[in-house]
């Protein structure tokens, strides 16, 4: 049985629920899990979990995400991408914006920023995803959202044409951020509806995209009984954490029978969370964490067998 991280390329068309049947379709398993969904039209690195890795999926989605995205100025739609319907319009031409004012707008989103979640989105409300009300023609009070925004610049000219105008952008951002409802912030600060209008994730997890393997590529090496060796081991996955290494017989048999522990036995500073690595063995024995209660105690929050 496979057992590691994968990080996939998925086409635009599909939704990430598909890469992960199509995956299960191939590999004859079911412990597969994506770490992020990415919405049909949008294109990208999608890192996979298979088997126990799928335990650390958590950890893959929050080390961060880079995208390349398509900021279109002159119209705002029902989605805050190309999917939707125009709403508000308002014409741009070459003299109306430079640069320069794009370049200052966007500095302003870097760091952490307030965004409302789009109605058209997975977000939850009263136990029902936003977009099941926005398709009965609801709208109802979306939460506000703390995100960080680690990096934004523009990557291209900006681009004037039927009175709108397009640049793209590059952005480095934490979970939960939505780059559509950016696209659309960005706009409003410039002074104009705006939407998202091409959206690719370029790194995920850690991985790039030039990393990512094709469905056809994936379903080759499986054929060929080479996949294996391509996977990313667990501890890729909580590279984000930091370890210590356990090398006496006696606690690593404590760590795998799920034991709490003196917080003084581990050297390695840490603050919320660590790894406990066998580096002989070369595996992961689990993840601990600092008690709630017992400041001196640390306590597994995951133990793999």
């Amino acid at each position: 049985m496979y057992n590691g991280i994968l990080p996939v390329y998925k086409e635009r068309g599909l939704t990430s629920h598909d890469i992960v049947f199509k995956l299960r379709k191939i590999l004859k398993t079911k412990k597969i899990g994506h770490t992020g969904t990415l919405d049909p039209e949008v294109d990208g690195v999608l890192p996979i979990c298979i088997g126990q890795t799928t335990k650390v999926s958590d950890y893959v989605m929050n080390m961060g995400k880079t995208y390349h995205a398509e900021v279109t100025v002159g119209f705002s739609t029902t989605t805050e991408d190309q999917t939707g319907e125009r709403l508000e319009e308002k014409n741009i031409a070459p003299n109306d914006l430079t640069a320069n004012e794009v370049d200052e707008i966007l500095q302003k989103f870097q760091g952490t920023i307030t965004q409302i979640p789009p109605m058209y989105s997975s977000v939850k409300v009263n136990g029902k995803k936003l977009y099941e009300y926005a398709r009965n023609g609801e709208i109802v009070e979306r939460p506000e959202r703390k995100v960080r925004i680690t990096h934004i610049e523009r990557t291209s000219e900006l681009q004037f044409k039927q009175n709108i105008m397009t640049f793209e952008i590059e952005v480095s951002c934490g979970k939960g951020t939505y780059i559509r409802t950016l696209a659309t912030d960005i706009g409003r600060a410039l002074g104009y509806p705006a939407h998202m209008s091409k959206l690719t994730r370029t790194m995920s997890g850690g991985f790039e995209l030039n990393q990512a393997f094709t469905i056809e590529s994936i379903q080759s090496l499986h054929d060929e009984k080479q996949l294996q060796s391509k996977l990313f081991p667990m501890i890729y996955g909580l590279k984000a954490l930091p370890r210590y290494e356990v090398k006496d017989a006696t606690l690593k048999n404590r760590i795998l029978n799920g034991q709490k522990l003196l917080k003084h036995i581990v050297k390695t500073p840490f603050e919320h969370e660590i790894v406990m690595w066998d580096n002989e063995a070369e595996r992961v024995l689990a993840i601990y964490e600092v008690h709630p209660k017992h400041d001196n105690e640390i306590k597994p929050k995951k133990v793999f067998h």
